[in-house]
C-alpha cells in the first residue's frame, strides 16, 4: 500500500500540497489588498464593504427580480400543471443565481478577507475607533455600551462585557487563519487545534457570504464558542456596516 501511495503521489501529488497550491494565490492577493487598505480612514474602510456588497448584489439583481416575479406568478396560478411548470423555472433560476454567486464571491475573496483583517487590526491596535455617526451607529448605540455617540461622531470601543467579564479585542488574522478561511470558502474541512484561531477563521467566510444580503448561519456545539464567535463576528461585521447579527441558543 505504501508503494502504491508513493507511485500515485508521483502522478497526482500530495493532497496537502495540492490544497496549498490552490489556496496560496488567494492568500497572496488578500495580503496585497490588505496593504492598500491600511492608509484609508475608518469611514473609507467602512465604505469598502458597502461598495463590495453593492457589486455582489447587483451581479445577480436581474435574476433575483425574475425570481420574485416567478414566485408571485406561481402563488397566483391556480392551474396545477402551470404552477408546477413555474416552480420548475424557479428551481432552475435559483440554481443559476447560486452558480453566479459562487463566481462573484470567489472573485471577492481577497478584498473581503482584507477588509476583515484590516478591521481586526484596527480594533487590536486602538482602544477606540472614531467614525462619522450614521443612523446605523445611533441605533446600535442604544443597546451597545461599547458604542457611544458624540455629535456627528460615533466611537467604537475594542472592549465589552460578556458573561460578567471584560473582553478586549486582541486578534488579527495571520496567514494560517487566511488559509483556513479560504479552505472553508472552498467547501473544504479546516482542522485546527485549540488556540490556533478557529474563531478568527470563522469571521472570514461568514463575512464573505453575508455580502450576498442573504441569511447566513454559523453552527457550533459549544455555547461558549458560539458566544465568543458571535462577539467577534459582531465587532467586525457590524462595524463595517455589513449587517445586524442575532445570537439564538
Amino acid at each position: 500500500m505504501g508503494i502504491v501511495s508513493k507511485v500515485l503521489g508521483l502522478f497526482l501529488g500530495d493532497k496537502y500540497d495540492r490544497d496549498i497550491k490552490e489556496i496560496s494565490p488567494y492568500v497572496e492577493k488578500t495580503l496585497s489588498e490588505y496593504s492598500k487598505l491600511q492608509s484609508l480612514s475608518n469611514d473609507e474602510l467602512r465604505d469598502k464593504t458597502v461598495t463590495l456588497k453593492k457589486h455582489i448584489v447587483e451581479y445577480v439583481a436581474d435574476e433575483e427580480r425574475k425570481l420574485e416575479e416567478l414566485k408571485l406568478q406561481a402563488e397566483a396560478e391556480e392551474d396545477f400543471d402551470a404552477k408546477e411548470d413555474l416552480y420548475d423555472k424557479i428551481d432552475k433560476l435559483e440554481k443559476e443565481i447560486s452558480d453566479k454567486l459562487e463566481v462573484v464571491l470567489d472573485e471577492s475573496v481577497p478584498l473581503a478577507f482584507a477588509i476583515v483583517k484590516e478591521t481586526a487590526r484596527r480594533f487590536k491596535e486602538n482602544d477606540v475607533l472614531e467614525v462619522t455617526a450614521r443612523q446605523y451607529d445611533r441605533e446600535l448605540a442604544v443597546t451597545r455600551e461599547s458604542i457611544t455617540i458624540e455629535g456627528d461622531k460615533a466611537f467604537w470601543k475594542n472592549r465589552w462585557i460578556a458573561g460578567g467579564n471584560e473582553i478586549v479585542w486582541d486578534m488579527c488574522h495571520y496567514d494560517v487563519q487566511l488559509i483556513g478561511g479560504v479552505a472553508l470558502h472552498k467547501g473544504k474541512i479546516a482542522e485546527m487545534s485549540t488556540g490556533e484561531g478557529k474563531t478568527l477563521v470563522a469571521t472570514l467566510p461568514v463575512f464573505l457570504n453575508a455580502l450576498t444580503a442573504k441569511t447566513y448561519f454559523f453552527f457550533d456545539f459549544s455555547f461558549f464558542i458560539i458566544l465568543e464567535t458571535f462577539l467577534a463576528l459582531f465587532t467586525v461585521m457590524v462595524f463595517t456596516l455589513l449587517s445586524r447579527m442575532y445570537l439564538i441558543s
